[in-house]
């Protein structure tokens, strides 16, 4: 016989990763939504008791199912609860308790939920309701009381259920009370670290970090072997930005308990985010070396051999991965990008292709779009690019961003504004469209344009140092604007003092100036950052003007030969030298 269909009463599940950092948007299944419409129908196969059911059940039972069929929620409510009374099973009372939530009738609830808690005292998702509606009700003593029955009966999960329940009382902007409740709970265990752990968590999210370090402090002198809160105590010191300090921590944590993985591989993360990437690879490799089938640390260990350059290293990680079916997907993706680097485009392409699905899926056909364009196949791209505006249309700024690009591309500045200048209708402050379309404005000779785009980034974004730089360069090719550029320049430098673009433009600002040695000082610095025709050019204009003509045609022919298509060494050769190569 089918039967109504009842939502499930809560499925709380939040899964606190040691290894990870804990995050507050991290969020529990929500109670019933009574708007939401009964989709199909669940076969309730009551549990039979040790003796038979009564006849009078039976018919009880028979009567709530077809009430509930046809939507008679009350009726049903009430059969329940009679079974449950009668035969003192408690997924009677669970059911009961479904159908008052359901309808959300808190009286109900609570009349049945009573009835759930005191037959199966024992049941977690009974005693974690029973909670969570008596902290909504304001009623903190029967929320302690339900706390104090879990801990009893289950202190393992007991972590589990106060952070499931912290996390939809944040929601509901009721941290506060789950606060008090736990202050009053440590004062009848004052021995027990759940409860310090936990106060710690809720200090952080409260964003109390020295409350966090107190709490958690005093968890560990109760567990002091406990990892996941020596972890925690080096994630408030990765929260309070002092990597130093959960360095040192973890260090510590895993010089006491060397084979500890959980530890091992937050100090690992914590060591790749302080840019030790050589550190961070020892760690990872003894982890895979002591655990082989460990294949989440084996792609760590080739994303940090990436970033010591090893792509040799990488490489033979990645291919091992490909048979992983769980990241096979991101190993192509790898693959892919050292083999663009390597200069093989087309396996790099294949690669990428064969990334169809999972959390790079998108990134792969980017990559592929990027390589299709710098190898002039234009429509290839752009189908492709179409394809993922359909696929995809919660990146749809980046794809137009894309779209504008590939026109640019062709030196069809004219599209490309046109693109950025609909898609800023729709998005009149979206600083990545407005920075775009002053950088093909430049391209239009639409000066005034450009000014107007960078000032409004600049006006939600004042330190935007790429931002900066552009307008600053902008005006500096203007009459009379050099002054203006300069104070764009110079912040611009004081923000990203390594940036090769910006020390160019920095130079070029010298040189306006009329400061010829400072001017080339920094000309050079740059181009030893960054080998860019545009820079080498500056450097040849600089030269010439110092009236080192000798030195500059010299340094100029050796840049032409290596970039003889580049149209910008050609314009300066054309101005300067008069043809010579």
């Amino acid at each position: 016989m089918l039967t109504l269909r009842l939502l499930s009463v809560t499925s709380l599940v939040l899964l606190v990763g040691c290894s990870q950092v804990v995050s507050k948007s991290e969020a529990l299944g929500e109670a019933v939504d009574a708007n939401k419409t009964v989709e199909a129908k669940e076969k309730i196969e009551p549990k039979e008791p040790k003796t038979s059911i009564e006849p009078e059940v039976l018919y009880t039972l028979l009567t709530a199912e077809i009430a509930g069929q046809r939507g008679q929620y009350d009726i049903a409510f009430e059969g329940y609860l009679i079974a449950a009374r009668k035969t003192k099973d408690a997924k009677f009372a669970e059911r009961a308790v479904q159908i008052a939530m359901y309808v959300k009738d808190n009286v109900k609830t609570n009349e049945a939920l009573d009835l759930w808690v005191k037959q199966d005292p024992k049941n977690q998702t009974a005693q974690k309701i029973a909670t969570l509606l008596a902290i909504r009700s304001g009623n903190k003593a029967v929320a302690l009381e339900h706390l104090n029955a879990m801990l009893a009966f289950d202190p393992d999960a007991f972590e589990s259920v106060l952070l499931e329940l912290t996390t939809v009382l944040e929601k509901e902007n009721k941290l506060s009370a789950i606060t008090e409740i736990l202050d009053a709970l440590l004062l009848q265990h004052p021995d027990r670290a759940e409860i310090y752990f936990m106060q710690s968590l809720l200090a952080i999210q409260q964003k109390d970090n020295n409350m966090a370090e107190l709490k958690i402090n005093k968890a560990l002198n109760l567990k002091p072997e406990w990892d996941k809160a020596l972890i925690f105590q080096a994630q408030i010191a990765i929260f309070a930005n002092d990597l130093k300090k959960a360095r040192l921590l973890l260090f510590q944590a895993s010089a006491k308990y060397p084979k500890n993985i959980k530890i091992n591989k937050m100090l690992a993360q914590v060591l790749v985010k302080a840019e030790q990437y050589k550190e961070a690879l020892d760690i990872y490799h003894k982890i895979v070396v002591n655990n082989p089938s460990d294949v989440e640390s084996q792609f760590a260990e080739g994303l940090v051999y990436l970033q010591l350059n090893q792509d040799d290293h990488a490489e033979n990680i990645f291919k091992k991965l490909e048979e992983q079916a769980e990241l096979k997907y991101q190993a192509y993706f790898y693959l892919g990008k050292i083999k663009e680097k390597q200069g093989h485009i087309k396996m790099a392409l294949t690669l990428y292709d064969k990334v169809s699905e999972g959390p790079f899926l998108f990134d792969a056909a980017i990559s592929a779009i990027s390589i299709l364009k710098n190898e002039g196949q234009i429509d290839e791209a752009s189908s492709r690019l179409i394809y993922l505006q359909e696929k995809f249309p919660k990146q749809k700024i980046r794809l137009m961003l894309i779209q504008a690009e590939l026109y640019s591309h062709q030196k069809k500045y004219d599209k490309s504004f046109e693109i950025l200048t609909k898609a800023l209708v729709d998005y009149p402050d979206q600083k990545e469209f407005l920075y775009a379309r002053a950088l093909i404005a430049d391209h239009l000779n639409k000066l005034d344009v450009v000014e107007a785009d960078l000032k409004k980034v600049l006006a939600v974004d004042p330190n935007n140092a790429q931002a900066l730089n552009a307008i600053g360069y902008s005006l500096l090719n203007q009459p009379g604007r050099v002054a203006d550029a300069e104070i764009y320049l110079k912040k611009a430098l004081d923000l990203s003092p390594n940036e090769a673009v910006i020390i160019d433009s920095y130079g070029w600002l010298q040189f306006k100036l009329g400061n010829m040695q400072s001017a080339l000082s920094y000309l050079q610095q740059a181009y030893a950052k960054q080998k860019e025709t545009e820079i080498a050019a500056h450097i040849t204009e600089v030269l010439w003007a110092s009236g080192k003509k000798d030195e500059a045609e010299k340094f100029f022919n050796k840049v032409l030969r290596e970039s003889p298509a580049d149209e910008y060494l050609k314009a300066v050769q054309k101005r300067l030298f008069k043809g010579a190569s």
